[in-house]
């Protein structure tokens, strides 16, 4: 990790607030549960899932970790790592429909009659930066901000982002996030155009998010620390992706046994954070390990102790 020294390099980051919330693949719907967590109920009808899956999980990590109430907020940062962008078929299919012509893509009618057919509330429902305007807006968060995306490599340079912040003493606390809508049609799609290692996976729909700030910060707070970041490391793998296949390859070990979370398949970008807010539900003391490669060429991995 590239940062210059900072007031927080000699002391230990910690995370003091955990939120996750999973959907099981064959799991109901959310039905209205990010309610609770909007300043308007008005704003709703221009999130989807993936907004309202980091909100949800975004407001647990802050309401454990005591910030971020609802005022306004210079000292909290956001750092969040969206999925692949979200499209269902009905709309795509009358998208198309209009923009061919003799069977043949027409720009001419993609931007006439094809654009028409589609919700213009769609666009707010499918950019990778809304999850992370949701969030800022609905918790007063107005620090520095960084979003990325679509998968575990891109999360960790999130919170590389993040601790540099930290360690640069640019924030008090900042809250690192992943999210993934991927049981859509368009996610589904992209995947079956991949080589035969990345056909018919099982992915799951979730996100999960940390609040992270040094020691001494949540010492003055009263704020107990859930775990403290122990290390993490950020690599890259050169390669033709035209000719060169890289499978993915993540691990997660607690007390030297696997541990898979909460997760029932592929959890993308918030899986890190999804498997640290289970080990600290499940266990509560020992140290995590992670570690990935990703088919985009990313190796990382980071090591945390439980408090």
């Amino acid at each position: 990790m590239d940062s210059g020294p900072g007031p927080g390099d000699r002391d230990s980051l910690v995370v003091t607030g955990l939120g996750a919330r999973l959907i099981p693949r064959q799991g109901p719907a959310l039905d209205g549960e990010v309610l609770p967590w909007l300043k308007s109920r008005k704003i709703r009808k221009y999130m989807g899932k993936q907004d309202e899956l980091a909100v949800i999980a975004s407001g647990e990590a802050l309401r454990m970790a005591g910030v971020a109430g609802g005022d306004t907020n210079e000292r909290v940062g956001v750092y969040l790592c969206v999925g692949y962008i979200p499209f269902e078929r009905a709309d795509i299919e009358a998208l198309t429909s209009h923009s061919i012509r003799s069977g043949i893509f027409s720009m001419e009618l993609f931007s006439t009659a094809g654009i028409e057919q589609v919700n213009p509330l769609l666009t707010f429902r499918c950019l990778p930066n809304m999850p992370i305007f949701h969030v800022s807006l609905n918790f007063g968060i107005c620090g520095p901000y960084f979003v990325t995306y679509p998968g575990i490599g891109q999360f960790y340079l999130a919170l590389e982002r993040a601790v540099s912040a930290l360690r640069a003493g640019e924030i008090d606390q900042a809250l690192v996030g992943g999210v993934a809508d991927q049981n859509n049609f368009l996610v589904d799609f992209h995947f079956e155009r991949q080589p035969a290692g990345r056909r018919g996976m099982a992915r799951q729909d979730g996100a999960a998010a940390l609040c992270l700030e040094t020691r001494a910060s949540a010492e003055r707070r009263g704020a107990p620390p859930k775990a403290e970041l122990l290390g993490f490391e950020i690599g890259y793998r050169p390669h033709d992706p035209l000719r060169d296949v890289l499978p993915l390859e993540e691990a997660c070990m607690l007390r030297a046994s696997r541990f898979a979370g909460a997760g029932e398949g592929e959890l993308g970008p918030c899986s890190l954070a999804a498997a640290l807010h289970g080990a600290v539900q499940a266990a509560g003391s020992g140290e995590l390990m992670h570690s990935a490669k990703t088919p985009d060429g990313f190796i990382v991995a980071s090591r945390w102790r439980l408090a």
